[in-house]
């Protein structure tokens, strides 16, 4: 009791709670002196409401609140001025500055367009190679015309270097090349293949530097040298030198690049089954072979062989070991003939791929920019700086000191090296014994740049010079742009113009918005602040409380609207008071001025007249609930049959719902039709015996009173007829329901007869059968459905088919035979009954059932199928035509009293006439045998078990049920472990059904262990389709796992497959980069 007094205490009254009584007296004496005084007026308008703040929502019954109109402070909304700055930003659309480039120095990226990451790290490779660069922008226009792939490179190139976008398309140059934006590609292939693409265009140019740009800086040259051991010569071929382009070293095994060359160097012995031929001997002798390195490009590209073959598996495998590489490569020692140059490489570039998969995984590549000795990490169109180290500062990047060289380099030179604003600067660079090295587990390909490199001068020719001495910024730029093609250098100023324009108009828009938003934000609470009036205070405006809402919430407000709370005299009703507020002049005048509109309503606009009506509908409102309030309790003793004197009648439905109804100030659309329900079509009073037609009697009064309420609310005596206490029922409607009630009686006794007639066969127990007594087939789905329509239990249940159709049907028109076989009987407790059926088999009732059907579901007695059940004890004697034989063993026979067999062969035969016939079921037989072997896209049902022992009742629901044995409700609804349904065919095979099971619950295919009830699945083949191991539609399958094997990522096997289903493995087949190339030549 404590608790419901304390909700009742600390209850939160309303604000209009307290006035209402008075606000009612007022009315009152409006509408019976027509005078009102200033207080009065006052308190109808609900002026003397006190000016309120903190409320925590804006109140409608308060002119003088203003709270709520802006949020809390630092509070946001979810549109309008008060909404996150963020979220303002978002709705201004796409913002291009996000696409802008950093600053000139920093390099732009390529769009990845699905999977051609591996052709952007090559790429930015190729553009970051400044003589490659320059090499490919003085190739003539003709020649770039004739050539579209060369002329794609260089567009793609020049957009790199002079466009203002952070990155560039680069779907121009792919769709040249033809390659397919969904697969993933080797990218060392794909360097290899545009190489050599490139060096064919290249070679129609006549200017030396561009023709040979490719060979210059990326081949070398080696020797495959054999020796005998016995006279010490070469072989022929060893004088033969061969090109390359990069060198594939081995990685497995293998710690450092130090040691991948070593053995790429190694001596190879010739020995045993393996001697060589020596021409000079003229006989087969031990001899050693190795490479021989002649020459040495510029560039040098060492190719990581991360991936491996396993002959097991016919797979491809990553080599994720660490790796480590040099800042700095001296390749000296690996020529192969005396070089007076040092050959010191600097590292460039290196090529980076993300992943465990072989055909899949992520291409980076990490390139130092030639210019300014710093790192850039390229990732599609994202290029984030590293600083010094190819690593990043935190990563893999280690100064390691182990390493030495072989001399000791104790003096330094000094370089002078120019920075960004042209100040000379003095750097001395030590040539100390220390080297720095790196490592990395996933590096793919090594970029290395020889120290003393080439360089084209103006007329061609070439001279040397360091390239780690640095240039100003802005002179390379202009000697870039300076050999640039006329028509890209004025296609991308136009493209950066348009760019930077939009960019611009962003810009403003944002900047005039967040402005506008900025000022709107001051002014609101400037304007709220100023808008409380005190109660008494004069003089004061009205202003629309939805126009003054959205005034404070729009970033851009219409004018000033009052208009919906302005009354058809053109002042301010009362009945609006909840619909505006009161303002001061101050506030008005601000807002007036600044938006316009109106009109103006003071505080000398209040309507009279509207009042005045206003009075008149709340008296006539009191008056109307004080009347409906002394009905209820009159409806309730009417509906209760307290009292059951009257003059009219009405539904008593209706009643019943208006009883029930809130009383309101006026009718409602509910209030109409009270005898709509009882009058009948003809417009008379409906039958009380027809449904939803029960009346109750009213008095007059209360029937004038709901009669008023329907027929102000529907203007039409039609819609509410009256039924005095005298009105005669409708005759014809009272006919048609005597009929359909006599209709109705008999169908009900015919029922009930069928049940006492047939009272045995309707229970559906089982009939003990006899072997003297003649039977008869019937469909089990005939009967199904007789019993469904005899029953009271079911309602509208259809009316079975004639017998006659029926029994038709299971005659062959070919043969005059039965086309089904009769149902199968079993001997239980010392008594031979049907086996239970299931749809769309038989059903034996007895002769007296049968005859009895004949009467009432009009079938020809002699046309029925007829059985009789004999005992046989020699299977040779068979009855041509019967069904299939069901063997009773020796126990049971010696406790069958009628039946006395020594041999224990007995055979219980059903004869049917007339005879089965073997041919037309044959042919059901196949054909549905067919239909069971072809299924396409059915649901099968997949059971995880966890553990050793799979669940009794999951293992009964996953046997084939082929003897019809009925499965209990409880193993049917048994759910244990984790089970889906998937969508197969007959021809899906078992390996494609484990990766589905693999998708599903995460065990991989060798641990899966395929259970069909009892029986396991053999596994060993998995080409076999289900169809061959007997799995069909709607099959429930058991899946353990064994755990013997490690789980994997499903992603790899995916990738293999993908790889296997193809013949040939397709690469760059079809693009290109692997076309017939004579048109380029």
């Amino acid at each position: 009791m404590s608790r419901a007094a304390s909700r009742s205490k600390n209850k939160r009254k309303r604000q209009g709670d307290d006035d209402d009584a008075g606000t009612s007296e007022i009315w009152r004496k409006i509408h019976k002196t027509g005078e009102v005084n200033e207080d009065e007026m006052n308190q109808l308008y609900m002026i003397m409401k006190p000016v309120c703040s903190g409320c925590r929502v804006n109140t409608k019954d308060n002119p003088n609140c203003f709270c709520a109109l802006v949020p809390a402070p630092n509070g946001t909304r979810k549109s309008g001025i008060w909404q996150k700055i963020s979220d303002f930003v978002e709705s201004l659309g796409f913002d291009p500055n996000t696409e802008l480039r950093a600053s000139a120095d920093s390099p732009a990226g390529l769009t990845n367009l699905g999977a051609t990451c591996y052709a952007n790290s090559i790429l930015q490779c190729l553009y970051m190679n400044k003589h490659f660069r320059e090499g490919l922008f003085s190739v003539e226009p003709d020649v770039l015309q004739q050539q579209p792939v060369l002329d794609q490179l260089a567009r793609l190139f020049a957009q790199l270097h002079l466009s203002k976008k952070a990155f560039i398309d680069s779907s121009p140059f792919v769709k040249t090349l033809e390659l397919d934006n969904e697969v993933q590609q080797d990218s060392h292939e794909f360097m290899t293949l545009l190489l050599s693409l490139l060096e064919r265009c290249l070679s129609h140019s006549k200017i030396s530097k561009a023709r040979s740009i490719v060979q210059d800086l990326f081949r070398g040259s080696v020797s495959h040298v054999t020796t005998c051991s016995q006279c010490g010569r070469d072989s022929e071929a060893s004088s033969k030198m061969e090109d390359f382009y990069e060198l594939e070293l081995n990685v497995k095994g293998l710690k450092s690049l130090d040691k991948s060359l070593d053995d790429y160097f190694t001596v190879e012995e010739l020995n045993g089954d393996n001697q060589y031929f020596c021409e000079s001997c003229k006989t087969r002798v031990d001899a050693t072979r190795s490479i021989k390195l002649r020459t040495l490009p510029d560039v040098l590209n060492f190719q990581l062989k991360r991936y491996v073959f396993l002959p097991k598996t016919t797979t491809k495998k990553k080599i994720t070991s660490s790796f480590s590489f040099p800042a700095e490569l001296s390749m000296h020692h690996r020529l192969s003939e005396p070089s007076q140059s040092e050959l010191i490489y600097d590292l460039s570039a290196v090529l980076i791929h993300k992943g465990t998969a072989a055909n899949s995984g992520h291409y980076i590549a990490h390139i130092k920019d030639e210019n300014t000795g710093q790192w850039w990490e390229f990732d599609d169109e994202v290029v984030t700086s590293l600083g010094s180290c190819p690593f990043a500062e935190e990563a893999s990047c280690s100064a390691s000191k182990s390493v030495k060289n072989d001399v000791d380099h104790s003096n330094f030179s000094e370089a002078k090296v120019d920075d960004s604003n042209r100040n000379g600067l003095s750097v001395k660079v030590s040539q100390s014994s220390s080297m720095e090295t790196f490592s990395s587990s996933d590096a793919y390909m090594l970029m290395y740049h020889l120290k003393n490199t080439k360089r084209f001068s103006e007329n061609g020719g070439m001279v040397s010079s360091a390239n780690h001495t640095e240039r100003d910024a802005d002179s390379v730029i202009a000697q870039v742009n300076g050999c640039l093609p006329s028509h890209f250098c004025k296609e991308i100023q136009n493209s950066n113009a348009l760019f930077l324009d939009a960019c611009q108009q962003y810009n403003h828009r944002k900047e005039v918005e967040l402005s506008c938003i900025n000022e709107r934000r001051e002014e609101v609470p400037s304007v709220l602040a100023e808008a409380p009036v005190q109660p008494l205070e004069q003089p004061f405006f009205w202003i629309y409380s939805d126009w003054l809402r959205q005034w404070a919430e729009n970033v851009t407000p219409t004018a000033i609207d009052n208009t919906p709370i302005q009354c058809s005299h053109g002042k301010v009703p009362v009945s609006k008071v909840t619909s505006m507020k009161r303002l001061s002049s101050k506030a008005w005048n601000r807002l007036l001025s600044k938006y316009g509109g109106g009109p103006m309503l003071s505080h000398n606009d209040h309507c009279w007249d509207c009042l005045i009506d206003g009075a008149r509908n709340v008296v006539s409102a009191d008056t109307y609930r004080d009347r409906r309030e002394s009905f209820k309790q009159l409806a309730r003793d009417i509906l209760d049959g307290k009292k059951e004197d009257g003059n009219n009648y009405v539904s008593r439905s209706w009643l019943q719902q208006w009883w029930k109804r809130k009383i309101a100030d006026a009718p409602s659309e509910a209030d109409a039709g009270p005898t709509a329900a009882i009058s009948c079509p003809h417009g008379q009073l409906m039958p009380e015996q027809a449904t939803g037609a029960k009346r109750v009697l009213v008095p007059e009064d209360f029937w004038l009173f709901l009669y008023e309420d329907a027929t102000s609310v529907q203007d039409n005596d039609l819609f509410c007829p009256t039924f005095p206490l005298d009105s005669g029922e409708c005759s014809e409607c009272s006919n048609e329901l005597s009929e359909v009630a006599c209709m109705e009686d008999s169908m009900r006794l015919f029922k009930q007869r069928q049940r006492q007639s047939h009272e045995k066969l309707f229970s559906g127990k089982n009939m003990p059968l006899s072997l003297e007594c003649k039977y008869f087939l019937v469909p089990s789905s005939w009967i199904s459905q007789w019993r469904n329509y005899i029953s009271p239990a079911v309602k509208n249940s259809d009316k079975p088919e004639t017998l006659d159709v029926v029994v038709g049907s299971l005659i062959c028109e070919k043969h005059s035979q039965l086309i089904e076989r009769p149902p199968e009987l079993v001997f239980r407790r010392g008594t031979i009954i049907q086996k239970e059926s299931s749809a769309g088999e038989l059903t034996l009732i007895s002769e007296n059932d049968w005859k009895y059907f004949c009467e009432e579901w009009g079938a020809t007695e002699i046309k029925g199928i007829s059985v009789k059940i004999e005992i046989i004890n020699d299977s040779t004697n068979a009855i041509p035509g019967s069904c299939k034989e069901t063997v009773i063993c020796e126990d049971q026979l010696a406790n069958w009293d009628m039946v006395n067999n020594e041999s224990g062969n007995a055979q219980i035969m059903i004869k049917t006439c007339p005879e089965v016939c073997e041919n037309c079921i044959g042919e059901k037989e196949s054909c549905e045998l067919m239909h069971k072997l072809n299924y396409c896209n059915e649901d099968i049902f997949v059971v995880l078990v966890r553990g050793k022992e799979v669940p009794r009742s999951i293992l009964e629901a996953s046997k084939v049920v082929e003897t019809d044995r009925r499965v209990s409700k409880r193993s049917r609804k048994t759910k244990n472990g984790s089970s889906i349904s998937l969508k197969v065919s007959a021809s899906t095979s078992i390996y494609q059904l484990k990766m589905m099971i693999w998708q599903s619950f995460g065990v991989v295919k060798e641990n899966q262990i395929l259970q069909k009830g009892d029986t396991t699945i053999d596994n060993n083949d998995e080409n076999a389709t289900l169809v061959d191991v007997n799995i069909f539609a709607g099959d429930q399958i058991i899946v353990r796992d064994s755990e013997i094997h490690e789980n994997r990522d499903i992603a790899d096997e995916l990738c293999t497959e993908k790889k296997n289903t193809q013949n040939t493995e397709e690469g760059f087949r079809g693009t290109l980069l692997s076309s017939n190339l004579s048109s380029f030549d």
